[in-house]
């Protein structure tokens, strides 16, 4: 394991059995093989007895889940009271109870498909208060950081590395990722985030949100609605996505690999103080493009 890896507060295990599974199968030669896949499972989510949505998910880190979803859907204030959590995994339910009444029958009746994988769903309004929103201005991006936390994210022991089909998404501190989250699609990996904060009491403002999946509209969304400054991606844009960033100052950077990254929105927090001499170029062991048995073959 490397020296620099960092001793982060919750991340995905890929060891764990119920994450992936090895199927057989033949390679472009027709030689037998064996992958290891990423498993997806249904979860429904309940609030306070009213069906809100079935999701596919890794079904890891549930909980969180179940509460990132329902705060980004402003189905859940900050202020809420959660009395209790309850996860059946073998039914693949959550029910998230709140000290507050609830009933949400016509905001589920008004949806948006997101661009989300896996056919994100958005209930309701999707902007609701979103550009009353006032993201801390002190917050800054050494540049020197942002290279040191793109090596340790790109060198943790991921389900990616092991399986593919999967993204990723991290809680930052300026060069240390802090919590790191896996799913099929990034809209979960994001949701999870989000409920960890809220059972934490982690606020955002000095926060970097990392993700391996696209600037869209949805993304800034919900990085905006924890509250956090700067959001960064491997991946490029979508115009709605700069034009929200923009609107609400939020830092927006993307295709960001080795020495390279674009800034399109709140590059006023961005400080250059790394000489770039010393900064590696992303090694090709380092491509999250393919899964372990990509990374391993001759050519990679």
């Amino acid at each position: 394991m490397p020296d620099d890896l960092p001793a982060l507060r919750v991340r995905p295990d890929p060891s764990d059995p119920r994450l992936t599974r090895r199927v057989s199968g033949i390679d472009q030669t027709g030689a037998a093989i064996e992958a290891s896949v990423t498993v997806e499972r249904p979860l429904t989510l309940y609030l306070n007895g009213q069906e809100i949505v079935t999701m596919m998910t890794i079904a890891d880190r549930p909980e969180d889940l179940a509460l990132g979803y329902l705060l980004n859907q402003n189905m859940l204030r900050m202020d809420d009271e959660v009395t209790a959590i309850d996860h059946d995994e073998d039914l693949g339910v959550v029910v998230v109870r709140t000290a507050r009444r609830t009933d949400f029958e016509q905001k589920l009746k008004k949806k948006t498909l997101t661009s989300g994988c896996a056919q994100g769903t958005a209930f309701g309004d999707l902007m609701e208060n979103f550009s009353q929103v006032r993201l801390p201005e002190a917050a800054e991006l050494r540049t020197s950081w942002l290279y040191r936390l793109l090596h340790r994210i790109n060198t943790l022991p991921t389900l990616y590395l092991e399986a593919g089909a999967i993204h990723g998404c991290a809680l930052c501190q300026e060069d240390q990722p802090v919590v790191y989250m896996e799913d099929v699609g990034r809209h979960n990996a994001v949701d999870k985030i989000a409920g960890w904060m809220f059972r934490e009491g982690v606020t955002g403002g000095d926060k970097i949100f990392y993700t391996t999946g696209r600037l869209t509209s949805e993304m800034v969304i919900k990085t905006v609605r924890m509250g956090i400054p700067i959001l960064v991606s491997r991946s490029g844009f979508t115009a709605w996505g700069v034009e929200l960033a923009r609107e609400v100052g939020l830092t927006l950077i993307g295709r960001c690999k080795g020495r390279r990254f674009t800034a399109l929105a709140g590059e006023h927090r961005i400080v250059f103080d790394a000489d770039l001499n010393y900064v590696e170029e992303e090694s090709a062991r380092h491509w999250r493009k393919n899964s372990r048995e990509a990374t391993e073959a001759p050519d990679a």
